[in-house]
């Protein structure tokens, strides 16, 4: 049986069989989030999303590994996860052929190795950066600024990498990245995987300095 379109958006003409939907739908237009989080003041723009977003509070985590004993929140996050295991690499880079498991971990590439733009300065000492996370480190040899404040105590961070560290080990939020191989662990995923790396013995260092002949695992440290 074929849903006639009864309900058509005005913004670009898709067809939806009930107002709900419709509704729902406009939101993706007008970037309305009606459902907020209140242990974290997030929002979004279905119950359905807020609900998920509720388990990383809960603590729950039904989704479970079948190789080994991680669990998640959310099903993109395993399906995310289990490329580790399967080696699967479906983003690709047009320009030197490497993949990736990640797209975020495609767009960094592009950025650090593939790019030269340098779009954020900095006012002090006009040193420029590709990235406003690297920015963001740099500003605080300047200012000795703490941006990042702790929800459960009094305690500030310059750097994100610290508060991420002192959640795990102090409030035991969030998931530690644990190495399968040699069991230490990480709280910045970045970390990990360059120490991952290391564990696949000599030659892999995949990024060349065009100054020197020196190799390294991983774009961040090039």
């Amino acid at each position: 049986m074929v849903h006639s379109s009864k309900y058509k958006c005005t913004e670009c003409g898709k067809g939806f069989r009930n107002k709900h939907l419709l509704t729902v739908h406009g939101r993706s237009h007008s970037g309305e989030k009606p459902f907020e989080c209140t242990l974290c003041s997030k929002r979004y723009s279905t119950s359905g999303d807020l609900v998920k977003h509720r388990k990383i509070h809960s603590g729950e985590k039904p989704y479970k590994c079948p190789s080994c004993d991680r669990a998640f929140s959310q099903s993109k996050h395993l399906n995310r996860h289990a490329r580790v295991h399967s080696g699967d690499k479906p983003y690709e880079c047009l320009l030197c052929n490497k993949s990736f498991a990640r797209s975020c971990s495609l767009q960094r590439h592009r950025q650090y190795v593939h790019s030269d733009n340098r779009p954020y300065q900095c006012l002090y000492c006009g040193l420029q950066f590709k990235t406003n996370s690297d920015f963001n480190r740099h500003l605080g040899v300047h200012t000795d600024a703490k941006l990042y404040s702790c929800r459960h105590c009094s305690e500030r961070f310059t750097y994100h990498d610290q508060l991420k560290t002192h959640l795990l080990t102090s409030h035991s939020e969030g998931t530690w990245f644990t190495c399968n191989v040699c069991q230490k662990k990480f709280s910045h995923g970045g970390n990990f995987k360059a120490h991952l790396l290391r564990h696949g013995g000599e030659g892999v260092m995949p990024y060349l300095c065009s100054e020197c002949p020196k190799l390294f695992c991983s774009a961040a440290g090039l």
